[in-house]
């Protein structure tokens, strides 16, 4: 029988040009009997190890622009403190503009290249699950198994393969705006700077914490959805009223849901406050020191301005590190799954359902 994987696409955008691509690898590179590779890292190597690259220098260039708006603004609103010429304001004026404009432009073919990227994960990651079940003949006569392979492609495929398009470039591009304008504003006063980088540092303590509850609800979430989609494929009794178990599983996925609501506008709420007594924090330090002559109100106003700059690309970092963590969570319950569709299908001796993650048991408490 042929393979999915011959037909696959290679990394790079050469699907908008038509050309064809070379075959994946192999199977013998994860194993004989499962196409999806073991783990999240694997997976993002095997499907975009070339498009990281191109990622990587499309961000680079992104960071590094992203600082020419901050001098340009200060530097304007510097001179209209002193009165300069207003043509050199004008000057100032349409070199921002210019400058934002080609910012926008590079993040516009970032942002297009990673939808691509992660798209295309998205397509490779259903193949290869649907291949994986294709292949155990007798796990898919069993209704919670088709149920589960549903489950699995429809729904649980989409947020891991979308992740792919930023799994490095997110982190590249936020770290790099935060070094470099952490960098610029130590350049202009070293003492606000270390205000600032103290206003994010409480959220590395309190940010992982809170992930690490969300992760355990989303596990469970999951789990649960699993055992619904399962029951909708399997048999029914034909009454069409609803089951008590069945009523107490939508009821543990709406008591996870809100947990996990709760946990992550609450880490929200407390990174808001973390950033808007920052910014009162400079208002004072650096109002003190306009008064007494030690700083300039340009300054302090490319202090706040970087303050605003530094807590965008900080929440988008945060953001990351959440959505990594869960869809770590979510690949290795869809690896598990192949695992166990493979296996039944060579030795015939695993419990497949109970590798499935669709015991009993109510998972909404912890």
């Amino acid at each position: 029988m042929s393979t999915i994987r011959n037909v696959r696409p290679a990394d790079g955008p050469s699907e908008a040009g038509g050309a064809q691509e070379p075959p994946m690898s192999s199977d013998s590179d994860y194993g004989d009997a499962v196409c999806t590779p073991p783990d999240l890292l694997s997976f993002i190597l095997r499907e975009s190890a070339a498009a990281q690259l191109w990622l990587a220098i499309l961000v680079i260039a992104v960071f590094l622009a992203g600082v020419a708006p901050l001098e340009i603004q200060r530097r304007a609103v510097s001179q209209a403190v002193k009165g300069a010429d207003p043509h050199a304001l004008l000057w100032l004026a349409a070199l921002y503009a210019l400058a934002a404009c080609g910012l926008g432009l590079l993040k516009l073919v970032l942002n297009i290249t990673r939808g691509f990227v992660s798209e295309r994960a998205v397509r490779r990651l259903r193949a290869s699950i649907m291949e994986d079940f294709h292949r155990s003949a007798e796990g898919r006569r069993l209704a919670q198994t088709r149920g589960v392979e549903i489950a699995l492609v429809l729904d649980e495929a989409e947020p891991v393969g979308g992740f792919v398009g930023v799994c490095f470039s997110e982190p590249l591009l936020q770290t790099g705006v935060l070094l470099t304008t952490l960098g610029y504003l130590a350049f202009l006063n070293p003492l606000m700077a270390l205000l600032t980088l103290a206003v994010f540092s409480p959220q590395l303590v309190f940010v992982p914490l809170m992930q690490r509850a969300i992760n355990r609800r989303v596990s469970a979430r999951i789990s649960l959805l699993r055992r619904i989609s399962g029951g909708l494929v399997g048999e029914r009794s034909g009454s069409g009223a609803l089951t008590a178990a069945e009523a107490d599983q939508l009821q543990g996925v709406f008591l996870l849901n809100m947990g996990i609501f709760r946990i992550k506008f609450s880490m929200n709420f407390l990174m808001n406050m973390s950033y808007h007594l920052g910014v009162a924090g400079i208002l004072g330090v650096g109002g003190y020191a306009v008064t007494t002559g030690d700083t300039e109100v340009s300054t302090v106003v490319a202090f706040v301005a970087g303050l605003s700059h530094m807590n965008d690309p900080w929440g988008d970092l945060v953001n990351w590190f959440r959505e990594c963590s869960v869809t770590r969570t979510k690949y290795a319950l869809i690896a598990r799954a192949t695992e166990a569709a493979a296996g039944r299908q060579e030795a015939g001796r695993t419990d497949y359902r109970s590798s499935l993650d669709t015991s009993g048991g109510h998972p909404c408490v912890g």
